[in-house]
């Protein structure tokens, strides 16, 4: 390792002697790293420690050093995160990569052994878990013995990679929610590891497979979600390339007032810099109001990152975060360690440390806070508790509308309804019961028919988790219960919510108003809200019903929480128990009583709500840090279940040909030492034409599947009984289910077919309609190339890498959009599909494009084998049936060098596979 700015020392701490690269080295080359943004100081750290002169050089730490706050992102670095966090639907895929990667290695001649991870993996699995019972007090047991019995060979696919792999551990289900974990036990704030034959300590980094990974910047570790394909190479130890980002800074002022919790704190941020704008920039929180804040609330503003847009949202490490790491459990070694190395590197904040300069910067008086909900569909959409009733009956009006216009005619696409047959297999009617059937006739629009305590966000937060549990006392005790349409359920992150409801002795009273514990996980958020009671769904699509879901999660995107709910809202722990008890959501709830109690006496949610005193007192008596020690002492055990599982050996996988969850990926069969050369795009075919904000969940949903689905259909096909379907989460294992999946969102609507509602396109020049999927794979057959146009912020949402790898493997060469989300133009470049940006305001509209067209990409290849020299720009023709043709420019989105790189290869699996081989030689 070079050392050009004379930074290695050492330092004592924690009763042993390190090795480190000093920051305040740069101090003397005149730069002010006193005033850089936190974030970048943990950067240029990584910079400076790596320094090797070729893929991290004295220029680069320079220019880093040396940021210009106001200067748009130009110059590249190369980022190496400590380590990586996976959860199971994303990590599945990721393992089943490195396997096929190990496979392709020995085609080639290689050692399967170099497809290792370098670094520190864990992986968590949280995602799985469904709420199929609730409400009862075996919920959690037969939901987590389902889970089992439907991800048994996922499981065992993962204890191979357990014994696999080096430097990969596992987190066995029924444990708690990645980010929960990750916070509260796998977070280290300061690393220690080998350089160059010596022991170093430097500033704990890390990217992730969820997009949520951002939760963990509340404790000052910066850290971001990323696709499964760039996490892969990030495990085989290729840097993360980057654009140096600006910073913008969220000064916090004041205090929460009375009655606003975390969850209204976070929504108001996102929405406030979702106005602002911040997609690829880090967005750092600083001022006065970081002493009031307390290290959960900080995690919540920081796990919702994605949402308001930001690769991260980072507070520097301070005394509230050294006393959140004693009291989680920590050994005091290790907490020692953090504070003299932080304090060592200028790192660590404190009330008289001076202000970063920042890009921009925006202010929240903490005062101004008021309880809120976030919603009908997307998490920016914050809507004021006293606004949400008006709110509410004003998108009722579109929905309706909407649901008037027509719905998927599923027939007509050559696809059997579900509630026929396909396939020849006949689908029973669920059994319907007479009280089932009365409590259906209830329903109206705005009826509350989900409330889900749910989502990292939340259930990391023992301010508003408590608070859930006080007012479900106070409900009880007034003789309230919860309306007998709401699906209710408790899903917390960890282990150790449990143990303080307990307790605090709010167990009997959450479970008496139906929130039963229903599994350590996800669930809800996620999609996994398992089936509404049959009466209940038969009601909704009989009657077309916009029915409701209120989760205290961060995400409600369209067709995400369950395919029967149209209007889904986020809110924190508490009001969810309050819609749950109210049962609809077209309540005021200032005037209007939630119920009327045991004495007949209308009950008003401010007879309910906790003071904050009350919460306090209750943290007090019933959090105890043992609870952290007891419950994380053996995180990596497993139950029975997990340990009793039948593990396959060997450093290559036995890929068994029958399975429908785990199977060898297509993308390096037959792969070439050498890529070919680039080619532009000719004669293409639109497949779809979509507007602003298609989420990652409308590209590949991670929920049910529909049995009148093409992966339905493959899977029934396989024989896979519908009732053992699982999710698609599930099943990103198998690329067959996955690119049938793709675009398979049942809300995802397809302006070539306006019509019509869910994954349909037309077959060009024939006109014939099909599903996508179909679509794409008669283009496939024919050579015929495809693209996506779409509009604004194109991949919004989750880190979902098959949102990339479905449209490739169904033939799409090109997006062209207006925007794009950050990690989901990573993906597409990852995966080999060019990401396309419209120019000087140009849209699919205002150039008339139908869709319809046949397109021609002309610059492409030439920009690649340039290195795009001149200039990053590309024309791109569509050409009428009528011979008519519209021109117009278009910016190619590869940002760096290496995006160049990772593109020309086909992808960066492919890149890194042969720089292994290279290396090898």
């Amino acid at each position: 390792m070079n050392d050009s700015f004379g930074s290695r020392a050492t330092l004592r701490a924690g009763g042993r002697e390190f090795r480190l690269a000093r920051l305040d080295a740069l101090e003397k080359r005149g730069h002010q790293v006193s005033r850089l943004p936190y974030a970048l100081r943990i950067l240029l750290e990584n910079l400076l420690r790596r320094e090797d002169g070729s893929v991290v050089t004295a220029d680069e730490i320079e220019a880093l050093a040396g940021w210009d706050a106001r200067a748009l992102p130009s110059r590249e670095i190369a980022f190496m995160p400590a380590r990586v966090l996976l959860q199971d639907f994303t990590g599945v895929p990721a393992v089943v990569d490195l396997a096929a990667m190990r496979d392709a290695m020995v085609a080639m001649g290689g050692d399967p052994k170099r497809i290792n991870p370098l670094q520190p993996v864990e992986l968590v699995i949280d995602h799985s878990v469904q709420v199929d019972e609730y409400g009862t007090a075996a919920a959690f047991l037969i939901n987590a013995g389902k889970e089992f019995e439907r991800n048994r060979e996922r499981y065992a696919f993962l204890r191979w990679g357990q014994t696999a792999f080096s430097n990969f551990r596992v987190v066995p289900p029924d444990t708690g929610i990645v980010h929960q974990v990750n916070l509260e036990y796998l977070a280290r704030v300061v690393m220690e590891g080998e350089v160059g034959g010596e022991r170093y300590l430097y500033p704990d980094t890390l990217v992730g497979t969820d997009s949520h990974t951002t939760m963990v910047n509340g404790l000052g570790v910066l850290g971001w979600g990323v696709g499964g394909i760039e996490a892969e190479a990030a495990m085989l130890g290729q840097p993360v390339s980057m654009l140096i980002p600006q910073v913008v800074g969220f000064r916090l002022v004041g205090q929460l007032p009375e009655g606003a919790t975390a969850t209204d704190l976070v929504l108001t941020v996102t929405q406030m810099l979702r106005k602002r704008g911040v997609v690829g920039m880090f967005v750092e929180f600083f001022g006065p109001g970081l002493a009031s804040l307390p290290l959960a609330d900080r995690a919540t503003i920081g796990n919702m990152a994605p949402e308001y847009g930001a690769t991260c949202g980072i507070f520097p490490v301070d005394q509230v975060a050294l006393d959140y790491l004693t009291f989680t459990g920590r050994p005091p070694e290790q907490v020692a360690i953090v504070e003299a190395y932080m304090k060592e590197q200028g790192l660590f904040h404190a009330a008289d440390s001076p202000e970063p300069s920042y890009t921009d910067v925006l202010e929240l008086d903490l005062g101004t806070v008021e309880p809120s909900l976030a919603g009908p569909r997307r998490p920016q959409d914050r809507v004021r508790l006293s606004d949400v009733k008006p709110s509410f009956l004003k998108e009722l009006e579109t929905m309706t509308a909407a649901g008037r216009t027509g719905k998927a005619r599923p027939v007509a696409f050559g696809l059997q309804s579900a509630g026929g047959t396909a396939a020849g297999l006949a689908i029973a009617e669920p059994e319907v019961s007479a009280e089932e059937d009365r409590t259906a006739t209830a329903l109206q629009h705005g009826s509350v028919v989900i409330a889900a305590i749910t989502s990292c966000t939340n259930t990391s937060n023992p301010s508003v988790m408590l608070a859930a549990g006080l007012l479900a006392r106070k409900a009880v005790e007034r003789g309230l219960s919860t309306r007998p349409w709401v699906k209710t359920s408790l899903a917390p992150g960890s282990k150790v919510v449990t143990e303080y409801y307990r307790e605090a002795g709010l167990t009997p009273y959450l479970d008496r108003l139906g929130f039963n514990l229903v599994g350590y996980g996800c669930t809800t958020c996620i999609g996994n809200s398992g089936p509404l009671p049959a009466a209940i769904s038969k009601a909704i699509e009989e009657r077309d019903l916009v029915a409701v879901a209120v989760l205290s999660g961060n995400r409600n995107f369209e067709g995400r929480i369950n395919s029967d709910v149209r209007a889904n809202y986020l809110a924190s722990p508490p009001l969810v128990v309050a819609y749950a008890l109210a049962g609809r959501i077209d309540i005021d709830f200032q005037s209007e009583p939630i119920g009327q109690g045991s004495d007949g006496r209308a009950v008003y949610l401010r007879d309910l709500w906790p003071s904050r005193r009350e919460v306090e007192e209750t943290i007090l008596r019933a959090l105890r840090s043992e609870m952290f020690r007891e419950q994380y002492g053996d995180v990596f055990t497993g139950d029975e279940h997990w340990n009793g599982l039948d593990v396959p050996e060997g450093d290559t996988y036995a890929w068994d040909p029958a399975s429908t969850y785990v199977r060898r990926p297509p993308y390096f069969v037959d792969m070439p030492a050498e890529p070919a050369p680039v080619q532009d795009v000719r004669g293409a075919r639109v497949l779809g034409l979509f507007g602003d904000s298609i989420t990652t969940d409308h590209i590949s949903p991670a929920g049910s599947i529909k049995v009148a689905s093409p992966a339905g259909k493959y899977l029934i096909e396989h024989g896979v009984a519908p009732k053992d379907f699982n999710s698609y989460g599930a099943r990103r294992g198998n690329h067959e289910v996955m690119m049938r999946g793709t675009f398979a969102n049942i809300r995802i609507r397809n302006r070539m077919v306006p019509e019509i509602e869910g994954g349909f396109t037309v077959h060009l020049p024939d006109g014939e309609p099909l599903s996508i999927y179909d679509a794409a794979m008669r283009y496939k057959q024919e050579g015929i190339p495809t693209v996506v146009l779409a509009g604004q912020e194109y991949g919004t949402g989750s880190s979902r890498d098959w949102a990339a790898k479905g449209p490739l493997l169904q033939g799409v060469r090109a997006v062209i959009a207006e925007s794009f989300e950050r990690i989901h133009r990573s993906n597409l470049v990852g995966m080999g599909i060019a990401p396309l940006e419209f120019l000087n305001g140009d849209s699919a509209a205002s150039l008339g494009l139908t869709g319809y067209e046949v397109i021609d990409i002309d610059g492409l290849a030439a920009g690649i084998e340039s290195d795009f020299k001149g200039g990053r720009e590309v024309t791109v023709r569509a050409t009428r049936d009528d011979g008519r043709v519209t021109e117009f420019k278009a910016r190619v989105r590869l940002d760096t060098p290496q995006e160049i790189q990772y593109y020309r290869h086909g992808g960066i699996l492919h890149y890194v596979l042969r720089q292994l081989l290279k290396a090898q030689e």
